[in-house]
């Protein structure tokens, strides 16, 4: 009797030792042992794209004590934009953001969030872009995440792209047989072949050699790119052509995002929506001072009140992007235009 109970009594201790030691794994990480995820973009990391990276990271830190650290790699260290999109899916990269259209080797249909002139305003834009109420989002979120291992967390307003060039450009007629610059996505060659010009896919890191090598005679991108990169020095006109509205996605490892206990997913679910907030206030308050330092740079800004026929652009890329994705996407394009 006295050694079963003695064995009894090493069985609950053997227990005990195994729940603690149970208890402590699943503690997770803490301030002494961090969980360290390495957030890789493209963006300088004085940009908007690149500032709201460091405070979703900062704040991620903050919020959890210091257990979790993100270090973030800007200015394209880690890869293309495709490079990187493919490592978030292999996990050698927990973060990263992109455009919708530079995830399409992902999931080729996020790329018709990129569509030009889809949205009615920003407000739009986010609402749309916003994965957890957006019905077109969310679809296509769990699509990449079944298919992929990726999963969308926010979208932040980034800007509305705008049209360079080395030569005044009023209309479509004016690009015939200019190489301009596409982000390598179809959605984005889509865009500047239904502008009129010769659509020439090149990763971001190389676009200011190719426009000061005439590779590329010009590009398009929202003005606080312009600014941040510099095209000011290698362009000197700016379209505002307002050709696509874009919100960009922050995604992350899918595995990453089911190891996180549920007390850090509810952390990083509130900072992705306090930095999506403040990403896109940022941007909208800074664009008019944006176009201004455009401006005290040299480069002469044309727009709609200055003879830029802005209607006849809409007309051409939308027949263009009709043509290629009406088909494919017209599903998605009623869902966003029911998005109040």
């Amino acid at each position: 009797m006295k050694k079963r109970i003695i064995a009894l009594l090493l069985v609950v201790s053997l227990v005990g030792v195994l729940f603690a030691a149970g208890q402590a794994e699943a503690s997770g990480p803490t301030a002494a042992k961090p969980l360290v995820l390495r957030y890789a973009h493209m963006n300088p990391a004085s940009s908007p794209n690149g500032l709201q990276a460091t405070y979703f990271a900062d704040k991620i830190a903050e919020k959890t004590g210091g257990a979790i650290k993100i270090e973030v790699y800007p200015a394209s260290q880690l890869g293309s934009i495709s490079e990187m999109a493919e490592a978030v899916s292999m996990g050698s990269i927990a973060m990263h953001h992109n455009t919708y259209g530079g995830l399409q080797p992902l999931l080729n249909d996020l790329g018709l969030f990129d569509t030009p002139y889809l949205y009615r305003d920003v407000d739009h834009l986010l609402k749309a872009t916003d994965p957890e109420t957006s019905p077109a989002l969310k679809e296509l979120n769990q699509k990449l995440i079944d298919t992929r291992g990726v999963r969308i967390l926010y979208s932040f307003y980034f800007g509305t792209r705008e049209l360079t060039a080395n030569h005044a450009v009023y209309s479509p007629k004016d690009l015939a047989g200019k190489k301009i610059r596409a982000i390598p996505s179809p959605i984005y060659l889509a865009a500047v072949e239904g502008m009129g010009a010769v659509a020439v896919p090149i990763d971001w890191a190389e676009v200011p050699v190719a426009l000061s090598t005439g590779v590329a005679d010009g590009q398009e991108n929202p003005v606080s790119t312009l600014v941040t990169s510099n095209i000011y020095e290698v362009q000197k006109f700016a379209m505002m052509t307002d050709h696509i509205m874009g919100s960009e996605p922050v995604v992350i490892n899918e595995k990453v995002w089911q190891g996180l206990s549920a007390e850090h997913k509810k952390i990083f679910t509130e900072v992705a929506r306090e930095t999506r907030d403040w990403a896109s206030n940022y941007v909208l308050q800074n664009e008019a001072k944006d176009v201004q330092t455009l401006k005290d740079k040299g480069m002469k800004i044309i727009t709609k009140a200055d003879g830029l026929k802005v209607d006849e652009f809409r007309a051409s890329v939308s027949k263009v992007v009709n043509d290629r994705f009406g088909a494919a996407w017209g599903k998605y394009y009623e869902m966003i235009a029911a998005v109040k």
